[in-house]
C-alpha cells in the first residue's frame, strides 16, 4: 500500500507506528520499541509530553496562522528566547533545516555583495558534509552520492577537506564570502570537528573578513549538553542554522545571525509564508524553556557520560570505534552497519545509519539510565549473536 501511494524517496521497512510515550514507540501490532533515533534527532522531549501537547492545543484554540505580514506575541517571545540563549542577535524562522541553510546561503551572499564587494559570492563547504536536500543545500553537501542525479548544481560553491586548515586556505579565493561547517558530520559518519581547527577557521574568517556559518541542524538544541555545539567550542559564528530538535517534533527551522549580518538584510530579500507561524513559535518557546531552564542540559551531560561508559564496556570484535559527545554518538563497526540496525529493530531498539559502517545513537534528551541499560543489553545481544554467526 505504501509504495503505491508515495514517491519512492525512502526505502522504509514494513513498519507502522501508531503511538508513543516517553522514549518508546508502539507499532500497529502493539509492539514496543525503545527509540534511539528520535525522528532523526528531532523529538528532543520524547513522545506525548503533556505540557508540550497542551501548549500547542491551547494555541490552536486561539490562532494558527496569520503570515509574516503581521506580528504576533508568541513569535516575539520565541525569538527573544532564541536570541538570549544562543547569543546571536537576529532570528529568521522557517519550516525546516534545509530552508534554514538556504536562508544562510542567501544571507551570506547578500552580506558579501553589500559589505565586501559584488564579486564576493562563493561559499566554502567541507567534503563529507551534509546540509540538506534542496538544490542550494545539496550543493553545499560534500558527498557526490547525494549530488550526482542533480548536476549541474549551484555555482559558487567549493569544497575542502574537513579538519584541515591548509585545505581550507587553498579553497578560499578572492570571491569567497563565507565558510560553512558542521561541528559534527553526522550523516558523514559522526566525525567531530577538532577544537583547534575550528578556532583556526574562526581566526582565518576574521582575518579575511568573511563569514563563518555553523550548521547546527542536527547538533543543536541541547544534544551536545549545551544549547548549541558552538557554545561547547567557545565559538561565536556569524550565522547559525538550526531545526530538528528546536521544534520537538513540530516542523520548523531557524537561521540566526549577528548584528553585522542583519544590517545587510532588507525587506523583500527573503521570506516564508508559513515560517514562524504561531504553532511553530509556540513549539520553540516550549522546547527552549524545557531544555535550558528545566534541567534537560544537565540530563544530557549525565546520560552522555553513562552511555559512553556502557558502550565502552561492550566486548565485541565488531566494534571498531565509539565517538561523539552529548547524545550525538557514533558507533563504528568492522562490518556494514545495516545488518546490526535491522537486528536491533527486530528486538525493539531503533538506531540509525551514519555512513556505511557506522550507526548513530541520538535518543530523546529525556532518556534515563534504565533506557540506556536496555539499549546496551539489546545491542550487546545483537553484536554477540552476529559475531558467533548465529544470524
Amino acid at each position: 500500500m505504501y509504495k503505491d501511494l508515495f514517491v519512492n524517496t525512502y526505502g522504509v521497512p514494513d513498519l507502522t507506528f501508531e503511538s508513543g510515550k516517553g522514549v518508546y514507540l508502539y507499532d500497529n501490532t502493539g509492539k514496543k520499541y525503545l527509540d534511539f533515533v528520535a525522528g532523526i534527532a528531532v523529538n528532543s522531549l520524547g513522545y506525548s509530553n503533556e505540557g508540550f501537547k497542551n501548549a500547542l492545543k491551547n494555541q490552536i484554540d486561539k490562532l494558527m496562522h496569520v503570515s509574516n505580514l503581521y506580528q504576533h506575541q508568541i513569535g516575539v517571545t520565541a525569538a527573544e528566547k532564541l536570541k538570549k540563549y544562543s547569543g546571536m542577535d537576529r532570528v529568521f524562522i522557517c519550516n525546516s533545516g534545509t530552508e534554514a541553510v538556504e536562508a544562510a546561503i542567501k544571507f551570506a551572499r547578500i552580506y558579501g555583495k553589500e559589505k565586501l564587494g559584488k564579486e564576493k559570492f562563493e561559499i566554502i563547504s567541507a567534503k563529507n558534509s551534509f546540509h540538506g536536500r534542496t538544490l542550494g543545500a545539496l550543493t553545499l553537501t560534500g558527498q557526490a552520492k547525494y549530488q550526482a542525479p542533480f548536476v549541474p548544481l549551484l555555482p559558487g560553491v567549493r569544497h575542502c577537506e574537513y579538519n584541515d586548515i591548509t585545505s581550507l586556505k587553498k579553497a578560499i579565493t578572492a570571491n569567497t564570502c563565507a565558510v560553512i561547517l558542521e561541528l559534527m558530520q553526522c550523516e558523514g559518519g559522526m566525525i567531530e570537528a577538532d577544537y583547534d581547527y575550528i578556532h583556526d577557521v574562526r581566526k582565518l574568517c576574521d582575518e579575511l573578513k568573511i563569514l563563518l556559518i555553523i550548521d547546527e541542524v542536527q547538533t543543536g538544541v541541547g544534544r551536545s549538553g549545551y544549547l548549541y555545539s558552538y557554545q561547547k567550542y567557545n565559538l561565536k559564528p556569524d550565522i547559525v542554522t538550526t531545526a530538528k530538535g528546536l521544534g520537538g517534533g513540530f516542523p520548523l527551522g531557524a537561521t540566526l545571525v549577528t548584528k553585522k549580518v542583519a544590517t545587510a538584510i532588507t525587506p523583500g530579500t527573503h521570506g516564508s509564508t508559513f515560517g514562524g507561524n504561531l504553532l511553530a513559535s509556540t513549539a520553540i518557546d516550549y522546547v527552549l524553556t524545557e531544555v535550558v531552564e528545566n534541567g534537560i542540559l544537565t540530563n544530557v551531560k549525565q546520560m552522555s557520560k553513562y552511555l559512553f561508559e556502557k558502550l565502552n564496556q561492550i566486548e565485541s570484535n565488531l566494534l571498531k570505534n565509539i565517538r561523539g559527545y552529548g547524545l550525538l554518538v557514533g558507533v563504528e563497526l568492522t562490518i556494514d552497519s545495516a545488518i546490526i540496525i535491522e537486528k536491533c529493530l527486530e528486538k525493539g531498539l531503533l538506531i540509525a545509519r551514519a555512513g556505511t559502517n557506522t550507526f548513530r545513537l541520538v535518543p530523546p534528551l529525556v532518556i534515563k539510565k534504565e533506557d540506556v541499560d536496555q539499549a546496551i543489553a539489546i545491542l550487546s545481544e545483537v553484536l554477540a549473536t552476529y559475531e558467533k554467526g548465529d544470524n
